[in-house]
């Protein structure tokens, strides 16, 4: 089971840091999805910095420092809520399933994270 989740939170770093890098440049698909669930385009780079620290934090994490570890798995859980809750919202489902798997990555990577500082 370690070794799924493992597994979940290096994908999870690859993920945020690749979606992040999107955001910074204003990939055309970031700028539709976030007009389709009414984020402002001039929110994007503060969004990316969130995702770009959760995953720093993840890798932190792995590196020793398991709390921020912790910490950043738990932020980028509350964040995709957040996304899944943006989409459910504006009433944009054909494209739930990418906040959606990135929730479910978060969730990965904080459980992961939990049970590695716990010992």
């Amino acid at each position: 089971m370690t070794t799924v989740l493992l597994v979940a939170t290096i994908v999870c770093i690859v993920a945020n840091a690749a979606i992040a890098a999107a955001d910074y440049v204003k990939a055309d698909f970031v700028l539709k999805n976030s007009a389709e669930v009414g984020v402002p385009a001039r929110a994007l780079p503060y969004l990316a910095t969130l995702k770009l620290a959760g995953a720093i934090g993840l890798v932190a994490g792995l590196a020793g420092l398991r709390w921020l570890g912790v910490a950043a798995g738990v932020g980028l859980l509350l964040f995709f809520v957040g996304a899944v809750v943006a989409h459910v919202r504006a009433r944009v489902f054909h494209n739930l399933a990418f906040p959606g798997l990135y929730l479910l990555l978060a969730g990965a990577s904080a459980a992961h994270m939990v049970l590695v500082a716990a010992g």
